[in-house]
């Protein structure tokens, strides 16, 4: 089965590293393209590209100051990654509390030798 385009949702935009990393700067606050794309270590037209994907699934939001444009944070967006994830956390707990039991029966057993 083919993969869907990055544009289609939240999902495939997110599983770009360099997007994730985008919106892990723009939690932050609102940065210039130039500025997110020196910090990352990318060309401006790759941070623009990426940024573009970003606002089409609904991601990020582009301010225009003066001939600037200014991205932020639309974390409103990852709302059905959010959900999708949190199904997981039972397991997760589940784990964590099944290995703080072993942990805890290991240091019963080296304090009774």
């Amino acid at each position: 089965m083919a993969r869907a385009a990055t544009t289609s949702d939240a999902f495939n935009a997110i599983a770009e590293p360099q997007r994730r990393d985008i919106l892990g700067l723009l939690r932050a606050g609102e940065w210039p393209v130039t500025d997110l794309a020196q910090e990352l270590g990318m060309s401006q037209p790759q941070a623009s590209k990426h940024l573009r994907v970003l606002r089409e699934v609904g991601l990020v939001r582009v301010r225009e100051v003066g001939k600037q444009r200014r991205y932020s944070l639309d974390a409103g967006g990852l709302q059905p990654v959010h959900e999708w994830v949190g199904g997981f956390e039972q397991f997760w707990n589940e784990s964590f509390d099944r290995l703080n039991s072993y942990v805890q029966d290991l240091k019963q057993k080296r304090q009774e030798e």
